[in-house]
């Protein structure tokens, strides 16, 4: 990181509407990916559905291209952290797999990453649904954080007293990669940490746009990249999640950029309900 603060960019109600149209384009290519992982499928047919769906939506990848990357997807799976390369692997029945896109509408980016265990609730183990859960669950705490949080690292407290509050096995936040600020670049400043710090980061304002992703893993925090450059996993093999959102923060609240409902629906168990962008 360069010495000094990197500049912030404070986005207009017009320009959130545009990372609006591109997040739900993403919200819904997302969807269908998501929708045709299972058994027997390769992860690049995952891509390549995931291509034909922002060309249809009239959109563009922001990763195909992205320092050389080759694909307009992340496809990560099991021990896979992130930045999971999709290729010939044939999905098996009970794999985690997590799926990191982006899409562009007239320079405007958005973000967003789910997991899904293939085949579903009779392929699943119970720890791996855990995993996901509380991945899950721990993006729509600093999500909710962002509503009310006067800085930014306010946003990975309410990640990391979520996660270390859950009974049962620990799991490990992964430190090395964190959420940003996105607009009309996909990774901008600040960084989000997924964790405490005694580094407040900057100041929550009107105009700022944040990808809110928490990678959680099932054992040891320590990861190694492959020999593409690209693929991340866990030395010890554990398996990982990783869920992320775009979010706007505007003079009336949050939207959540990447969601259909802006967020509601899981915002309001949390006491959040997110505002329309004008």
């Amino acid at each position: 990181m360069a010495f000094g603060q990197q500049r912030i960019e404070y986005k207009t109600i017009e320009q959130m509407r545009v990372m609006h149209r591109s997040g739900l384009i993403l919200d819904d290519a997302l969807n269908q990916v998501v929708a045709a992982a299972a058994p027997g499928v390769t992860t690049s047919e995952l891509d390549t559905l995931f291509a034909g769906l922002l060309k249809k939506a009239g959109a563009t990848s922001n990763f195909l291209g992205y320092y050389d990357y080759p694909a307009t997807i992340c496809t990560s799976v099991n021990e896979v952290v992130v930045h999971g390369i999709p290729g010939g692997r044939e999905l098996k029945a009970g794999d985690v797999l997590s799926i990191d896109g982006g899409a562009v509408v007239e320079g405007w980016h958005s973000d967003s990453a789910r997991t899904v265990i293939v085949g579903g609730p009779a392929a699943e183990d119970p720890a791996d649904r855990r995993l996901s859960d509380i991945t899950e669950e721990s993006m729509w705490r600093g999500i909710a954080a962002m509503a009310t949080a006067k800085y930014v690292g306010d946003i990975g407290d309410a990640i990391d007293d979520y996660v270390t509050a859950q009974p049962g096995q620990p799991l490990g936040i992964l430190e090395d990669y964190v959420g940003h600020g996105i607009g009309s670049a996909m990774h901008m400043a600040p960084d989000v940490l997924n964790y405490s710090s005694k580094h407040r980061g900057p100041k929550l304002k009107p105009g700022m746009c944040l990808a809110i992703e928490p990678m959680l893993v099932r054992g040891g925090l320590a990861t190694k990249t492959l020999a593409d450059d690209w693929t991340v996993v866990t030395e010890d093999k554990a398996r990982a999640a990783h869920w992320e959102h775009s979010v706007a923060v505007h003079a009336k609240g949050i939207w959540v950029l990447t969601a259909a409902d802006g967020g509601a629906e899981r915002l309001a168990p949390l006491g959040v309900t997110p505002a329309p962008l004008g």
